[in-house]
């Protein structure tokens, strides 16, 4: 397993937000993580990237300890993540915010080749690299913080609610890109209350409840079963649309 998380607990001071979490994440998978408001989701992606304390549990990427490992020293060992609303440089250019991404890499010509994939994978920005981050559409914004952390050629790469504030059609394309990430040998775990569209792209997916682990399956499973569906997905109607533009492009960028 590329990431595993065991028995793992962490909060702000006293205050806890984890409680014995376990999940794993395989290389080359695409995990799903979901749940409610305040459930723990992004508590958990930060507590993986060191930004929260962790008190008791274990946390290990490519079978490795990196739990209580300092920030920039878990970014270089190969995991990136993309914040909650972006939190990009609003003063910079497009092209300054991922280079930004690339701050742990000192050779100029890795890093010149990195942004022409970056530009070549979201053509959009290559147009708008000299407009400053804070004018752009919330969809164009999204493109730059997942380009950005991709920047620094991550082995994994955490997300945190990609879909929020956006438009269905634009949720849509930005969950096709994150498929292309996959199928470029990369491994995401992405955190959603937007179940319908993190679900229709997962192989796996993790439910989330009050800080721990309520349910555990495959993507498939977790679309069907009728407490998530309750829970999660408005019943069994209203997802099945964007469930399937989604699926055909991901069978598309597959060759399937």
């Amino acid at each position: 397993m590329l990431l595993e998380l065991d028995r793992l607990s962490s909060g702000y001071g006293r205050l806890p937000a984890l409680h014995d979490v376990s999940l794993h994440v395989g290389a080359g998978e695409i995990v799903a993580l979901i749940g409610a408001n305040g459930a723990g989701k992004s508590t958990l992606l930060n507590t993986v990237m060191g930004l929260v304390t962790v008190s008791s549990g274990t946390i290990r990427f490519d079978g490795r300890t990196i739990t209580h490992r300092p920030t920039p020293a878990i970014v270089r060992s190969g995991i990136a993540q993309v914040p909650e609303r972006r939190q990009l440089f609003g003063s910079m250019s497009v092209e300054e915010n991922l280079l930004m991404g690339a701050y742990t890499n000192a050779d100029r010509h890795a890093v010149a080749t990195a942004l022409e994939q970056q530009f070549a994978r979201f053509p959009i920005l290559r147009q708008r690299r000299r407009q400053l981050a804070r004018t752009l559409s919330g969809g164009e914004q999204q493109m730059v913080a997942i380009a950005r952390a991709t920047m620094s050629r991550p082995r994994m790469l955490l997300l945190d609610e990609p879909s929020l504030g956006l438009a269905p059609m634009i949720v849509a394309q930005i969950m096709q890109q994150i498929v292309a990430l996959r199928a470029a040998n990369g491994t995401v775990l992405i955190v959603e209350q937007n179940a319908h569209a993190a679900l229709a792209i997962a192989d796996r997916g993790y439910v989330l409840e009050n800080g721990r682990i309520a349910l555990a399956g495959t993507a498939a499973d977790l679309l069907t079963n009728p407490a998530v569906q309750e829970a999660y997905l408005g019943g069994q109607g209203g997802h099945y649309a964007i469930e399937g533009r989604i699926r055909s492009k991901k069978l598309a960028i597959l060759g399937r």
